[in-house]
């Protein structure tokens, strides 16, 4: 089907006394794909149902195309609970006709079902559920694929695989999300759900993020903090990783302009500094810890050390033991074999991704003002739990509001700022982003840039690791703990060489013969002219890559430096300084190798 599929015109939508949509007009054809962003309640979700035909306006009228066919991902699922996970997925199509379809296989196989195919849908968690929806709706012959929160329950290299999928979708794509990263990768436009208006802005989340900066500049509106905020997040988009590849179109001579006067996002010595002073010279030290969970090694003589004011990601597969790495750092489990040494000084705090119960009749700054009436956010500097709360998306007259009557996601704000509150010097958060809304995130990224602290954070949210966190460490699976100077790129290509080594030595095991053309691997190692038009493709996205990786690489290596000049006096922490200086400076060569290797293929092609 072509052209417009599905038109508003004048709706009005309402929720209780709120009005949530107010004279709306707008529509989406063909090879559109739109991301849509918004605070929590602001009726994200009620633009998603009118227009996939879920529900009715108030007023106005939606007009559909003929024959257009809609799939909604919505945030209840539909399945019927005595199917299997096949059932669900592909129907009563016999194995050997749906197994010859590369597309299925693909869906099923990036969303990790393929071992799960007659597993009952009724008995899976949660986020099973979730995927299972999405492969049903992914192999389908649909016009108009509207996904609300997509990414929720999946990890790092499902978000990637479904952003890689999604970039050659055909129809029309509207995606509700507040992965950062995922709506640059994937949208072409952007539409914001505010005050009853959807406001309209051309490319993905960073052009979004200049937009908004530049109409806020242009009204001199009196919210100067956020647009200072708003101006902060931008400076970091330009000189992040994210400023390497071609998704952020918005005209790079605006951008410099508005961010030329801007500073680096966080003092990065400054923090360090700080928070050394608050937690000393020794925050955790693991010695050659070996650790089992049911029988299964999670970690294996493993050495690991967090010094003050460390900002660590941590990314793995799922059940490689991130979050029971956490419970051992607090102590709520112990090593099999080794030692776990905690500075005297340490006073952790751990967000879980559970959402603690709380008085419901307590109000929201009373729930808060439990924990703490100040937050000190830098030398000198104080913040109040109401200005915290207004900050973080709850305005003086909703802060009364009770905490039962509170929606699931200002609940987990409260939770987080309560965490803060409570003024720990190491902040261990699993999964933070959960829940959370653009404007939220970029908030709470804002505290932590001025907070004097160590930070371990779990996340499939990529922008927010790579926004927060100085180095990133993987769990593989296999028992190590492993330091990444390439970030979540070189996670995601070690994740793609190991899944591919595993397919060439089943392949080799049954006489297959396997085709790893496809693979990154294999376009580094093509001769010259060699190439065909798929492998130039994934070449230049290895490139890109590449380059990325290089640029963090260089970053962590002018951080090490200031880091070796400030510790002079401290042999212990020079010396574990050094050492990762060296790693960094090998995996740059490395990287740079690589780098001319694709370069040079890619000329000769």
């Amino acid at each position: 089907m072509n052209g417009v599929l599905v038109t508003m015109e004048a709706v009005v939508a309402a929720f209780g006394t709120r009005t949530l949509l107010d004279g709306v007009s707008l529509g989406i054809g063909t090879g559109e794909r739109i991301g849509v962003v918004g605070r929590n309640g602001a009726g994200k979700s009620t633009l998603l149902t009118l227009l996939a035909g879920q529900a009715r306006p108030d007023a106005g009228r939606i007009v559909r195309a003929g024959s257009v066919r809609v799939g909604l991902l919505a945030q209840d699922d539909r399945l019927a609970p005595s199917a299997t996970v096949r059932q669900a997925v592909v129907g009563d199509v016999p194995d050997h006709v749906w197994a010859a379809d590369p597309r299925r296989r693909s869906v099923l196989a990036g969303l990790g079902l393929l071992d799960r195919l007659d597993a009952v849908v009724g008995r899976s968690s949660g986020g099973e559920r979730r995927r299972i929806a999405l492969a049903a709706l992914l192999v389908d012959d649909i016009d108009l694929l509207i996904l609300d929160e997509p990414t929720n329950h999946l990890d790092v290299e499902g978000v990637a695989w479904l952003a890689s999928h999604l970039q050659s979708w055909r129809g029309g794509l509207l995606v509700a999300t507040h992965d950062r990263w995922f709506l640059d990768e994937v949208c072409e436009r952007v539409w914001e759900v505010v005050d009853g208006r959807v406001d309209a802005y051309d490319g993905g989340y960073s052009a979004y993020v200049l937009a908004r900066a530049e109409r806020a500049r242009q009204v001199d509106a009196a919210e100067s903090r956020r647009q200072n905020l708003l101006r902060k997040e931008l400076a970091w988009l330009r000189r992040g990783p994210p400023a390497r590849t071609s998704k952020p179109r918005f005209r790079i001579e605006a951008a410099n302009a508005l961010i030329a006067d801007e500073p680096p996002a966080r003092d990065t010595l400054g923090l360090r500094t700080f928070a050394a002073s608050r937690l000393g010279k020794d925050v955790y030290d693991v010695e050659d810890v070996t650790l089992r969970l049911g029988g299964r090694a999670l970690l294996t003589n493993v050495t690991w050390r967090l010094g003050p004011g460390d900002r660590v990601g941590l990314v793995g597969v799922n059940g490689s033991g991130k979050t029971t790495l956490m419970r051992l750092l607090t102590g709520q489990v112990g090593p099999d074999a080794g030692t776990v040494r905690v500075g005297r000084s340490v006073r952790p705090a751990m967000l879980s991704q559970e959402i603690r119960e709380l008085d419901p009749d307590l109000r929201a700054l009373e729930a808060v003002e439990q924990a703490g009436r100040v937050l000190e956010v830098g030398r000198g500097r104080e913040v109040t739990a109401g200005q915290l709360l207004e900050q973080f998306g709850l305005p003086s007259a909703r802060q009364w509001t009770r905490v039962g009557d509170l929606s699931g996601g200002e609940r987990r704000r409260l939770q987080l700022l309560r965490l803060l509150m409570e003024r720990p010097n190491v902040l261990l958060l699993d999964e933070p982003t959960n829940d959370l809304d653009t404007d939220t995130l970029a908030a709470l990224e804002d505290v932590l840039d001025s907070w004097p602290g160590t930070i371990v954070a779990i996340s499939h949210d990529r922008y927010f690791l790579e926004r927060t966190c100085d180095t990133i460490f993987a769990m593989l699976g296999d028992g190590s703990l492993v330091m990444l100077p390439g970030g979540v790129d070189e996670y995601l290509s070690r994740r793609e060489l190991a899944t591919t080594q595993a397919g060439t030595a089943g392949a080799a095991g049954t006489g297959t013969t396997v085709d790893s053309g496809a693979g990154s691997g294999a376009t580094a190692g093509a001769g010259a002219g060699s190439l065909s038009a798929g492998q130039v493709r994934v070449a230049r996205k290895e490139l890109t890559r590449l380059e990325r990786a290089l640029e963090r690489l260089a970053r962590r290596e002018t951080a090490l430096h200031a880091a070796l000049a400030e510790a002079a006096t401290d042999h212990q922490r020079l010396l574990a300084l050094d050492a990762e200086l060296r790693e960094v400076v090998a995996e740059k060569a490395r990287t740079e190798e690589a780098w001319l290797t694709v370069a040079s293929d890619l000329e000769d092609a």
